[in-house]
Protein backbone atom coordinates (compact mmCIF):
# COMPACT_ATOMS: atom_id res chain seq x y z
CA UNK A 1 0.00 0.00 0.00
CA UNK A 2 1.15 3.44 -1.11
CA UNK A 3 2.06 5.71 1.58
CA UNK A 4 -0.48 9.20 1.83
CA UNK A 5 0.87 12.52 1.25
CA UNK A 6 -0.86 16.07 0.91
CA UNK A 7 0.17 18.37 -1.62
CA UNK A 8 -0.81 22.03 0.38
CA UNK A 9 -0.75 24.46 -2.76
CA UNK A 10 -1.15 23.39 -6.62
CA UNK A 11 2.12 22.58 -8.08
CA UNK A 12 3.32 22.11 -11.42
CA UNK A 13 1.58 18.91 -12.57
CA UNK A 14 4.44 17.27 -13.79
CA UNK A 15 5.66 16.67 -10.17
CA UNK A 16 2.30 15.63 -8.89
CA UNK A 17 2.79 12.79 -11.47
CA UNK A 18 6.28 11.92 -10.10
CA UNK A 19 4.71 11.69 -6.79
CA UNK A 20 1.65 9.77 -7.21
CA UNK A 21 4.52 7.50 -8.36
CA UNK A 22 5.50 6.48 -5.08
CA UNK A 23 2.49 8.10 -2.95
CA UNK A 24 -1.44 8.17 -2.78
CA UNK A 25 -1.34 12.38 -3.74
CA UNK A 26 -4.05 14.38 -2.19
CA UNK A 27 -3.82 18.32 -4.24
CA UNK A 28 -5.51 21.01 -2.77
CA UNK A 29 -6.91 21.70 -6.40
CA UNK A 30 -8.82 25.32 -5.30
CA UNK A 31 -5.44 26.86 -4.49
CA UNK A 32 -6.68 28.51 -1.66
CA UNK A 33 -4.68 29.03 1.99
CA UNK A 34 -6.64 26.29 4.10
CA UNK A 35 -7.20 27.80 7.63
CA UNK A 36 -5.06 25.76 10.66
CA UNK A 37 -8.51 23.68 11.20
CA UNK A 38 -8.68 22.61 7.38
CA UNK A 39 -5.45 22.12 6.96
CA UNK A 40 -5.56 19.29 10.23
CA UNK A 41 -8.29 18.11 8.85
CA UNK A 42 -6.98 16.93 5.54
CA UNK A 43 -3.64 15.81 6.89
CA UNK A 44 -5.12 12.94 8.68
CA UNK A 45 -4.00 9.62 7.64
CA UNK A 46 -1.09 11.63 5.96
CA UNK A 47 2.68 10.60 6.11
CA UNK A 48 3.61 13.00 4.10
CA UNK A 49 3.21 17.54 3.24
CA UNK A 50 3.79 19.06 0.30
CA UNK A 51 4.25 22.46 1.18
CA UNK A 52 4.66 26.24 0.87
CA UNK A 53 5.34 29.03 3.35
CA UNK A 54 1.18 29.79 3.32
CA UNK A 55 1.00 26.63 5.59
CA UNK A 56 2.64 27.00 8.61
CA UNK A 57 3.34 23.85 10.39
CA UNK A 58 3.60 24.40 14.47
CA UNK A 59 3.60 21.51 17.62
CA UNK A 60 -0.74 21.79 17.90
CA UNK A 61 -0.56 20.60 14.62
CA UNK A 62 2.02 17.73 14.77
CA UNK A 63 0.05 16.83 17.75
CA UNK A 64 -3.24 16.38 16.06
CA UNK A 65 -1.43 14.46 12.88
CA UNK A 66 0.87 11.74 14.82
CA UNK A 67 1.04 9.53 11.70
CA UNK A 68 2.94 12.92 9.79
CA UNK A 69 6.56 12.05 8.95
CA UNK A 70 7.79 14.43 6.87
CA UNK A 71 7.48 17.87 5.92
CA UNK A 72 8.86 18.92 2.84
CA UNK A 73 8.78 22.87 1.95
CA UNK A 74 8.85 24.47 -1.07
CA UNK A 75 11.28 27.38 0.02
CA UNK A 76 14.24 28.11 1.41
CA UNK A 77 13.12 29.91 4.22
CA UNK A 78 11.20 27.65 6.80
CA UNK A 79 10.13 30.18 9.32
CA UNK A 80 6.81 29.26 9.22
CA UNK A 81 7.66 25.93 10.38
CA UNK A 82 8.81 25.00 14.11
CA UNK A 83 11.16 22.75 13.84
CA UNK A 84 12.43 22.08 17.35
CA UNK A 85 8.23 20.89 17.74
CA UNK A 86 9.32 18.44 14.44
CA UNK A 87 12.58 17.35 15.46
CA UNK A 88 11.05 16.09 19.01
CA UNK A 89 8.82 14.24 17.69
CA UNK A 90 10.45 12.74 14.98
CA UNK A 91 9.25 14.48 11.83
CA UNK A 92 11.59 15.18 9.06
CA UNK A 93 12.04 18.86 7.51
CA UNK A 94 13.37 19.76 4.54
CA UNK A 95 13.83 23.08 2.21
CA UNK A 96 14.88 24.10 -1.50
CA UNK A 97 18.41 26.36 -1.09
CA UNK A 98 20.71 26.97 -3.59
CA UNK A 99 18.75 26.38 -6.65
CA UNK A 100 16.67 29.73 -6.53
CA UNK A 101 20.14 31.51 -5.50
CA UNK A 102 21.11 33.28 -8.72
CA UNK A 103 17.35 34.27 -9.80
CA UNK A 104 16.74 35.79 -6.30
CA UNK A 105 19.80 37.68 -6.86
CA UNK A 106 18.83 38.76 -10.28
CA UNK A 107 15.86 40.15 -8.90
CA UNK A 108 17.62 42.04 -5.82
CA UNK A 109 19.32 43.57 -8.34
CA UNK A 110 16.48 44.09 -10.52
CA UNK A 111 14.14 46.06 -7.58
CA UNK A 112 17.77 47.95 -6.80
CA UNK A 113 17.40 49.51 -9.69
CA UNK A 114 14.04 50.04 -10.39
CA UNK A 115 14.03 51.57 -6.73
CA UNK A 116 17.16 53.92 -7.13
CA UNK A 117 16.08 54.95 -10.69
CA UNK A 118 12.18 55.01 -9.77
CA UNK A 119 11.32 52.93 -12.51
CA UNK A 120 7.70 52.27 -11.17
CA UNK A 121 6.89 56.11 -10.39
CA UNK A 122 7.91 56.98 -13.84
CA UNK A 123 5.42 54.48 -15.37
CA UNK A 124 2.79 55.67 -13.06
CA UNK A 125 3.70 58.95 -14.42
CA UNK A 126 3.64 58.16 -18.08
CA UNK A 127 0.32 56.04 -17.87
CA UNK A 128 -1.20 58.68 -16.16
CA UNK A 129 -0.59 61.62 -19.15
CA UNK A 130 1.33 63.73 -17.16
CA UNK A 131 4.26 63.55 -19.15
CA UNK A 132 3.97 66.84 -21.68
CA UNK A 133 7.57 67.69 -21.95
CA UNK A 134 10.83 67.72 -20.73
CA UNK A 135 12.73 68.78 -17.78
CA UNK A 136 16.14 68.60 -16.26
CA UNK A 137 15.09 67.63 -12.56
CA UNK A 138 11.85 65.01 -13.93
CA UNK A 139 12.16 61.86 -11.72
CA UNK A 140 15.77 62.13 -10.88
CA UNK A 141 17.19 59.44 -8.96
CA UNK A 142 20.48 57.82 -7.67
CA UNK A 143 23.01 56.15 -9.47
CA UNK A 144 23.73 52.56 -9.28
CA UNK A 145 26.88 51.91 -10.69
CA UNK A 146 29.77 52.70 -8.39
CA UNK A 147 27.52 53.89 -5.11
CA UNK A 148 28.20 51.62 -1.96
CA UNK A 149 25.99 48.36 -1.42
CA UNK A 150 25.61 47.13 1.85
CA UNK A 151 23.93 44.09 2.09
CA UNK A 152 22.90 42.74 5.33
CA UNK A 153 22.76 38.76 5.56
CA UNK A 154 26.02 37.62 3.37
CA UNK A 155 24.62 33.73 2.91
CA UNK A 156 24.16 32.46 -1.09
CA UNK A 157 21.86 35.24 -2.38
CA UNK A 158 24.10 37.89 -0.46
CA UNK A 159 26.64 36.69 -2.00
CA UNK A 160 25.52 36.32 -5.41
CA UNK A 161 24.00 39.99 -5.43
CA UNK A 162 27.77 41.47 -4.18
CA UNK A 163 29.25 39.73 -7.11
CA UNK A 164 26.87 41.42 -9.42
CA UNK A 165 26.88 44.66 -7.67
CA UNK A 166 31.06 44.72 -7.39
CA UNK A 167 31.83 43.48 -10.65
CA UNK A 168 29.03 44.17 -13.18
CA UNK A 169 27.89 47.76 -11.34
CA UNK A 170 31.67 48.85 -10.17
CA UNK A 171 30.03 49.30 -6.92
CA UNK A 172 31.80 49.19 -3.47
CA UNK A 173 30.25 46.52 -0.99
CA UNK A 174 29.88 46.50 2.73
CA UNK A 175 28.57 43.89 4.75
CA UNK A 176 27.36 42.65 7.81
CA UNK A 177 26.60 39.15 8.95
CA UNK A 178 26.52 36.63 11.64
CA UNK A 179 29.82 35.19 10.96
CA UNK A 180 32.52 36.85 8.56
CA UNK A 181 33.70 35.63 5.35
CA UNK A 182 36.77 33.92 4.60
CA UNK A 183 39.22 36.30 3.53
CA UNK A 184 39.49 34.47 -0.24
CA UNK A 185 35.79 34.45 -0.56
CA UNK A 186 35.93 38.78 0.47
CA UNK A 187 38.45 39.37 -1.74
CA UNK A 188 36.45 37.61 -4.25
CA UNK A 189 33.74 39.60 -3.39
CA UNK A 190 35.37 42.97 -3.71
CA UNK A 191 33.23 43.02 0.23
CA UNK A 192 34.29 44.72 3.21
CA UNK A 193 32.88 43.20 6.36
CA UNK A 194 31.66 46.43 8.94
CA UNK A 195 29.09 46.23 11.86
CA UNK A 196 25.68 47.15 11.13
CA UNK A 197 25.65 50.87 12.11
CA UNK A 198 28.51 51.38 9.94
CA UNK A 199 26.67 49.31 7.47
CA UNK A 200 23.31 51.58 7.98
CA UNK A 201 25.24 54.86 7.90
CA UNK A 202 27.68 54.19 4.78
CA UNK A 203 25.09 52.50 2.30
CA UNK A 204 24.12 54.55 -0.59
CA UNK A 205 21.50 51.40 -1.06
CA UNK A 206 21.09 48.41 1.30
CA UNK A 207 19.56 44.94 0.53
CA UNK A 208 18.42 42.77 3.35
CA UNK A 209 19.10 39.33 2.54
CA UNK A 210 19.13 37.59 6.12
CA UNK A 211 16.64 34.48 7.19
CA UNK A 212 14.17 35.48 9.55
CA UNK A 213 13.79 34.39 13.32
CA UNK A 214 12.97 35.83 16.78
CA UNK A 215 16.23 37.54 16.62
CA UNK A 216 16.01 38.92 12.97
CA UNK A 217 12.43 40.52 13.83
CA UNK A 218 12.50 44.20 13.31
CA UNK A 219 16.46 44.23 12.37
CA UNK A 220 15.51 47.63 10.57
CA UNK A 221 13.28 49.60 12.72
CA UNK A 222 12.66 53.30 13.31
CA UNK A 223 16.06 53.38 15.14
CA UNK A 224 17.92 51.61 11.75
CA UNK A 225 16.28 53.72 9.70
CA UNK A 226 17.22 57.06 11.57
CA UNK A 227 20.96 55.96 10.83
CA UNK A 228 20.81 55.83 7.32
CA UNK A 229 21.31 58.67 4.89
CA UNK A 230 18.44 60.53 3.55
CA UNK A 231 20.04 60.13 0.13
CA UNK A 232 19.87 55.82 0.72
CA UNK A 233 17.44 53.18 -0.54
CA UNK A 234 16.45 49.92 1.09
CA UNK A 235 15.47 46.77 -0.19
CA UNK A 236 13.88 43.74 1.50
CA UNK A 237 14.02 40.70 -0.33
CA UNK A 238 14.37 38.45 2.60
CA UNK A 239 11.39 37.88 4.83
CA UNK A 240 8.61 40.17 6.39
CA UNK A 241 9.05 40.47 9.97
CA UNK A 242 12.82 41.83 9.49
CA UNK A 243 11.38 45.19 8.39
CA UNK A 244 9.10 47.21 11.05
CA UNK A 245 6.99 48.13 7.82
CA UNK A 246 5.03 50.90 10.23
CA UNK A 247 8.17 52.61 10.79
CA UNK A 248 9.22 52.62 6.92
CA UNK A 249 6.33 54.08 5.82
CA UNK A 250 6.83 56.84 8.05
CA UNK A 251 10.34 57.33 7.33
CA UNK A 252 9.52 57.18 3.29
CA UNK A 253 6.32 59.87 3.64
CA UNK A 254 8.79 62.19 5.62
CA UNK A 255 11.80 61.72 3.29
CA UNK A 256 13.62 60.36 5.64
CA UNK A 257 15.27 58.28 3.50
CA UNK A 258 14.88 58.30 -0.59
CA UNK A 259 13.39 55.47 -1.30
CA UNK A 260 12.69 51.71 -0.76
CA UNK A 261 11.55 48.20 -2.83
CA UNK A 262 10.00 45.69 -1.07
CA UNK A 263 9.15 42.04 -2.40
CA UNK A 264 8.21 40.85 1.49
CA UNK A 265 5.68 42.00 4.01
CA UNK A 266 4.72 41.72 7.46
CA UNK A 267 1.42 39.25 7.60
CA UNK A 268 1.50 38.88 3.73
CA UNK A 269 -0.16 39.09 1.59
CA UNK A 270 -1.85 42.05 3.24
CA UNK A 271 0.42 45.16 3.09
CA UNK A 272 0.77 47.73 5.99
CA UNK A 273 -1.48 50.76 4.36
CA UNK A 274 0.88 53.47 4.97
CA UNK A 275 3.17 51.46 2.10
CA UNK A 276 0.69 51.62 -0.40
CA UNK A 277 -0.12 55.54 -0.27
CA UNK A 278 3.99 57.06 -0.95
CA UNK A 279 5.05 57.28 -3.77
CA UNK A 280 8.66 56.34 -3.07
CA UNK A 281 8.54 52.69 -2.87
CA UNK A 282 8.57 50.08 -5.11
CA UNK A 283 6.03 46.88 -4.45
CA UNK A 284 6.35 43.00 -5.89
CA UNK A 285 3.78 40.66 -4.46
CA UNK A 286 7.23 37.78 -3.44
CA UNK A 287 7.81 37.11 -6.75
CA UNK A 288 11.73 37.26 -6.55
CA UNK A 289 12.51 33.17 -7.14
CA UNK A 290 9.27 33.31 -9.69
CA UNK A 291 10.93 32.46 -12.90
CA UNK A 292 9.43 29.60 -14.50
CA UNK A 293 12.81 27.47 -14.85
CA UNK A 294 13.58 28.44 -10.99
CA UNK A 295 10.26 27.44 -9.79
CA UNK A 296 9.97 24.10 -11.52
CA UNK A 297 13.55 23.02 -10.05
CA UNK A 298 12.13 24.36 -6.15
CA UNK A 299 9.23 22.14 -6.69
CA UNK A 300 11.31 19.21 -7.90
CA UNK A 301 13.61 19.30 -5.34
CA UNK A 302 11.10 18.98 -2.48
CA UNK A 303 9.20 16.50 -4.48
CA UNK A 304 12.51 14.83 -4.18
CA UNK A 305 13.31 15.58 -0.49
CA UNK A 306 9.54 14.01 -0.05
CA UNK A 307 9.81 10.76 -2.04
CA UNK A 308 13.13 10.19 -0.37
CA UNK A 309 12.68 10.81 3.06
CA UNK A 310 9.74 8.64 2.89
CA UNK A 311 11.90 6.34 2.07
CA UNK A 312 10.61 5.75 -1.69
CA UNK A 313 13.13 6.11 -4.80
CA UNK A 314 16.64 6.09 -5.67
CA UNK A 315 17.61 8.33 -3.19
CA UNK A 316 15.31 6.47 -0.37
CA UNK A 317 16.14 7.49 3.40
CA UNK A 318 18.56 10.12 2.37
CA UNK A 319 16.36 13.35 1.08
CA UNK A 320 19.16 16.27 -0.72
CA UNK A 321 18.73 18.75 1.71
CA UNK A 322 17.24 18.02 5.14
CA UNK A 323 17.05 20.91 7.56
CA UNK A 324 17.06 18.51 10.75
CA UNK A 325 18.93 15.39 9.52
CA UNK A 326 19.70 14.30 13.47
CA UNK A 327 15.76 12.78 12.75
CA UNK A 328 17.28 10.92 10.07
CA UNK A 329 20.05 9.30 12.26
CA UNK A 330 17.39 8.55 15.03
CA UNK A 331 15.24 6.20 12.29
Amino acid sequence: MKPSVLVARKVFPEVIERLRQYFDVEVNEEDRTWTPEEFIARLQGKQGVYLTPTNRIDAALLDACPELKVVANMAVGYNHIDVAACTARGVLCTNTPDVLTETTADFGMALLLATARRVTEGERFLRSGQWSSWSYDMLMGRDVHGATLGVLGMGRIGQAIARRAAHGFGMRVIYHNRRRLAPEIEAALNARYVGKEELLRESDHLILVLPYSPQSHHAIGAAELALMKPTATLVNIARGGIVDDAALAEALRERRISAAGLDVFEGEPQVHPGLLDVPNVVLTPHIASATVATRLAMANLAADNLIAGLGCGPQAGHPPTPVNPEVLARR
